[in-house]
């Protein structure tokens, strides 16, 4: 790997860090805003988040991401149906939250070093950031959702 490649490799590392407190608080307020199952039988699981991370983990498609969110929803109303549903949050946030985010982290990472240097920005490195984004957006998801579901089965308890 080239001094340069391994430049803009940490560049978007360090980029990818400072926008994890954004990726918390917009999956934390999906889960505390969103309708979606939180009682009884039609109660969100981790296990079913974890699936969603899961796919996320063996893709570099958010598309398929996304796919896979709406499947869930044709299955059962455990991830909400409509406009406020927790499902249409996490896709919307994925296309206008996380995808720009991941296009200034790319954007910023080829930045020139010097002022005669300068590195093209492709699809594929904003791809790359969007999805790592994504991943942790729904990593952080799964933790916050446990913590909920605890908070809940203790009331009920």
């Amino acid at each position: 790997m080239s001094a340069t490649a391994q430049y803009v490799e940490l560049k978007i590392q360090k980029g990818i860090r400072q926008a994890e407190d954004d990726l918390v608080l917009w999956i934390q307020d999906a889960l505390d805003q969103c309708e979606y199952g939180k009682l009884g039988r039609s109660k969100l699981e981790e296990a079913q988040f974890r699936n969603l991370v899961r796919v996320a983990d063996t893709t570099d498609s958010p598309e398929v991401i996304k796919n896979f969110v709406r499947y869930q929803v044709g299955r059962d109303d455990k991830w909400g149906r409509g406009k406020n549903s927790l499902a249409e949050r996490i896709v919307e946030d994925i296309n206008s939250k996380l995808k720009p985010k991941a296009t200034e982290i790319a954007k910023d990472s080829k930045a020139p070093q010097t002022s005669e240097s300068t590195i093209q920005v492709t699809p594929q490195d904003i791809n790359d950031v969007h999805i790592e984004l994504v991943r942790r957006y729904l990593g952080y998801g799964a933790r916050y959702l446990k913590y909920l579901n605890s908070l809940r089965d203790n009331r009920q308890g």
